[in-house]
């Protein structure tokens, strides 16, 4: 490690054969804290100490959102000048130097200048934090979780003994008996609430027993709800896993949590109310709805039972055998009307075979050899149409309407 001598302004080095002495090592902490210079500080006073009689006054100013503090000494006219009135747990911007002591081994700062928040300047900081937190999206509807219907088991964070815890376990076991919680006392005002606060969220947050978490306080001043409004603390709520009930003060009050957290209630009854369902309620509402239940199944039981009547009541149902009754009385008339049909075909194919049997007979060899005449054929078979046609000597047959008969040519053939 490398460091500036304090008195010869020459580089030195320590190492184990020339370690530095521990007045050495006090004089370059405090060269090195000195040139930080003076510096302007905002914090919140956890302690004022007033030797009656010394011109000092032992300030413990402590930062809002973390658990850290300093100890501040100034003059009693610098005090008196820029904060008379000044108490524990008030604000202030102070002008001040760090300075080490090295006898003690102590940082402390030493104020020529105080000066007390005033309300204005606070609610001016809180609107200009209200902007901030906006624009990142803290207060975005839309990352807001849906509260447990009914949490197995409530973390509550309030001050010890204090009439909002009353109020939110009262109420809640009023409503349903059975509810389950697991509370963390914390201080709800002065310097250390938000540090106090945040542990309790981390630890209740880390709990997978816990469903959701109430924040409870009751009323107070604008100075006495400022620690839900600390920037710190509305970032540990946004960050979450569990959903947040703000229930901080009365309805008037609105500290910045009441907007990032998943939702807002007006005092720590409401929350208790908007938490924990009503026992009573819920089962008038389960006997609401069984009765609404019971009467739409008399209702459809008696819908159907009557469909089933009307169907049993109709012919096909109450008479099967009149359908088959009916299908066999159709069958009969397609079977006449089929005889009938065929009957009427058979008839006409009848007329016409006669009237073409009667053409053909008209028609036929047969029928002009019954009326006399003969087919004269010689012996190859072929028809003697000519007298030419045979010669003297030529065997002939000669039908006949019944029989033929066997003749020669004895004569010379004559034509006309």
């Amino acid at each position: 490690m490398s460091a500036v001598s304090g008195g010869s302004g020459e580089a030195a080095r320590s190492s184990a054969e020339e370690p530095w002495p521990v007045r050495v090592v006090s004089q370059k902490v405090g060269a090195w804290i000195a040139k930080l210079g003076w510096v302007w500080v905002d914090g919140q006073v956890a302690q004022i100490s007033r030797r009656p009689g010394a011109t000092t006054v032992f300030l413990t100013l402590r930062d809002p959102s973390a658990d850290l503090s300093l100890t501040v000494t100034t003059n009693r006219d610098v005090l008196d000048a820029g904060a008379p009135e000044l108490r524990e747990g008030a604000r202030v911007v102070l002008h001040a130097k760090p300075e080490f002591y090295a006898a003690r081994g102590t940082l402390s700062l030493r104020a020529d200048e105080i000066r007390q928040v005033g309300l204005g300047e606070l609610l001016a900081r809180l609107e200009k934090l209200k902007k901030l937190l906006a624009a990142e999206g803290l207060f975005d509807r839309a990352r807001k979780r849906r509260l447990p219907f009914l949490p197995g088991r409530i973390g509550l964070i309030t001050g010890r003994a204090s009439a909002a815890e009353r109020d939110v376990l009262t109420n809640a076991r009023r409503r349903w008996p059975a509810v389950e919680f697991r509370t963390v006392n914390v201080a709800v005002q002065g310097p250390s609430a938000v540090p106090q606060i945040i542990d309790a969220l981390k630890v209740l947050d880390a709990d997978p027993s816990i469903d959701v978490i109430i924040i409870a306080r009751g009323g107070g001043g604008i100075e006495d709800l400022l620690p839900f409004s600390d920037e710190a603390l509305c970032r540990a709520v946004f960050g979450c896993r569990t959903p947040v009930v703000s229930a901080i003060g009365h309805e008037t009050d609105a500290p910045l949590i009441d907007y990032v957290a998943d939702l807002r209630a007006s005092t720590p009854t409401d929350a208790a109310k908007r938490v924990v369902p009503d026992l009573t309620e819920e089962v008038r509402l389960i006997g609401q709805a069984r009765h609404r239940l019971q009467r739409a199944v008399r209702n459809l039981v008696d819908r159907e039972s009557h469909r089933l009547d009307s169907l049993r009541s109709r012919p096909v149902l109450a008479r099967p055998q009149v359908m088959v009754e009916h299908r066999a009385t159709e069958l009969a008339a397609l079977r006449q009307r089929a005889g009938r049909c065929l009957d009427h075909r058979l008839a006409g194919a009848d007329d016409d075979l006669r009237h073409t049997l009667a053409r053909l007979r008209a028609l036929s060899p047969a029928a002009t050899l019954d009326r006399g005449y003969a087919i004269v054929q010689r012996a190859d078979g072929h028809v003697v149409r000519a007298a030419t046609e045979v010669g003297k000597g030529d065997p002939l047959r000669v039908r006949l309407a019944d029989g033929e008969l066997a003749a020669t040519v004895d004569g010379d053939v004559a034509t006309r």
